[in-house]
């Protein structure tokens, strides 16, 4: 009981803090305006505001990277669909999902020739070498059918579901099922059982709601039948910060409770680097520590369309048995980018990260995620 009154608590914390922020009047659309000269803030003034200086601050750091640039570097898929035979079997499997989502629309009533049926799918390869643990893959995969003969609410999800557990935009390549078997490059069973996820999802459940909810009823790993439920809500603050937050919780059947918190800070002007510090807690009934955290702090370039360019420090731990630790932090630089193609996204990040736990000191680590979107 000792552990979930503390969750019970912390999410009580949470819910204030996201209460709260209805405390940052919204202002008026803030135009971009040229750097100023910095000015030590004082701490003593009653006026005094984080959110005032840490803008400043940002305008004056010195910077060696180019400005922000939505550059197209790659042909539209219109143009190439047809030019090779990769090319065409993407073509071949974007449209069969869509008819597999025309003809499961169908079956619910009449359809509407101007909101029809659609499909999206994913296909990832993530692979991590260290030298600890060696080089490992594992192949991914997550799609969702829509079906607007269903009041536009209800559609189909599959495949790996802790992809959704992540934010939308999430930076960093994560994967809170690794590999059971760590002395194995590919653990089968286990990429069978994560990749077999399917569910019913209905969203928006209610527009009276404050926030967006999303609700999933389905089975997943073979056997364990679940139900879940996301809420999320986005704020527009002072200064051109923008706050967003999600709660996940979702039942098994054999996996029991899993409780996730995301939340997400984020300074952004357009046309402009921007600054963002990503964080999430969890508990699971399924996981040795009452409850694990991560964090990540950052500055995110664009130099082109599609491209993603990241740095910062990572910081992550545990709390179990009235013990919070610090476990791991480290540098961290990311690079993701469409290549050859706009339907084709490869990425890699380098993490130079510690584990006190294993008594491991800091060492570098590889990530690469290779990405087909349908």
């Amino acid at each position: 009981m000792k552990k979930r009154t503390w969750f019970q608590f912390f999410s009580l914390c949470f819910g204030s803090v996201c209460l709260s922020q209805q405390g940052f009047a919204e202002n008026p659309e803030h135009a971009v305006s040229e750097p100023q000269q910095y000015q030590i803030p004082n701490i003593q003034d009653p006026d005094f505001n984080w959110t005032n200086y840490i803008p400043r601050m940002v305008d004056n750091a010195p910077t060696l990277f180019p400005v922000q640039s939505d550059a197209v570097t790659v042909p539209p898929t219109e143009h190439t669909e047809n030019a090779t035979w990769v090319d065409q079997q993407q073509k071949g499997i974007r449209n069969w999902a869509d008819r597999t989502a025309t003809r499961m629309n169908n079956w619910f009533g009449d359809t509407d020739p101007n909101d029809p049926a659609s499909a999206t799918l994913r296909i990832l390869l993530d692979n991590r070498w260290n030298k600890h643990d060696d080089y490992s893959f594992k192949p991914r995969i997550r799609g969702k059918i829509k079906l607007p003969a269903l009041e536009n609410r209800l559609s189909v999800v599959f495949g790996d579901d802790a992809l959704d557990n992540e934010m939308n935009n999430n930076i960093a390549i994560t994967n809170e099922n690794p590999n059971g078997a760590s002395d194995k490059s590919i653990d089968s069973k286990r990429i069978r059982d994560d990749n077999s996820s399917i569910a019913l999802r209905w969203s928006q459940l209610s527009k009276r709601l404050p926030f967006d909810v999303d609700a999933d009823l389905g089975i997943r790993s073979g056997d364990d039948i679940y139900a879940r439920l996301k809420a999320e809500k986005d704020w527009k603050l002072a200064n051109d910060f923008y706050f967003h937050a999600e709660q996940i919780y979702r039942y098994g059947i054999d996996s029991e409770n899993y409780l996730r918190t995301n939340l997400e800070l984020t300074h952004a002007r357009p046309d402009q680097a921007f600054l963002s510090n990503q964080f999430n807690l969890t508990y699971a009934d399924e996981q040795d520590d009452d409850l694990t955290w991560d964090n990540r702090t950052y500055r995110q370039h664009q130099f082109f369309k599609g491209n993603r360019f990241n740095y910062g420090i990572y910081t992550g731990g545990f709390y179990n048995n009235d013990d919070l630790r610090l476990n791991s932090w480290g540098p961290f630089v990311s690079w993701r980018q469409p290549l050859w193609r706009e339907w084709f996204y490869v990425q890699g990040d380098l993490n130079y990260f510690n584990d006190h736990r294993e008594d491991k000191s800091h060492y570098p680590s590889a990530l690469v995620r290779l990405e087909a979107l349908f």
